[in-house]
């Protein structure tokens, strides 16, 4: 089963506008940030769902994803990384080229539901 949730942003387990992780029982789920446009919301779960299988794929392990993020976003506070940039483009992040497809897979589906990607960007960063 998969499921995807729309959350308040503070909800998450670190943070994050999305989120994936993979239950005791083999279930998906799915969280992303509430935001002000449903569409930013589909772009972002889409982006997720995209991710997880990819990773799923290449035998990327959420503990490898979830440890490197939650370490990028311990730097991001200690002010030792890009306030806006995500952990997922970096060079050393397990998911890196899942990321990236992810990325543009979402680009595209931004694009065809008439998103902006920079006002799509603003509302993100300012969660």
């Amino acid at each position: 089963m998969i499921t995807i949730k729309v959350i308040p942003h503070k909800d998450h387990r670190y943070c994050t506008c999305g989120d994936w992780w993979w239950t005791k029982d083999g279930d998906l789920e799915i969280r992303v940030s509430q935001m002000s446009d449903w569409r930013y919301e589909a772009c972002v779960a889409v982006h997720e769902l995209v991710e997880v299988l990819l990773c799923k794929h290449a035998d990327v392990s959420q503990e490898s994803v979830d440890e490197f993020d939650i370490e990028f976003e311990k730097q991001r506070k200690r002010s030792l990384t890009l306030s806006t940039a995500e952990p997922g483009d970096s060079r050393f992040a397990p998911y890196r080229t899942q990321h990236c497809i992810a990325t543009g897979v979402e680009r595209v589906l931004a694009a065809v539901l008439g998103v902006n990607w920079n006002d799509y960007e603003v509302e993100i960063n300012s969660l």
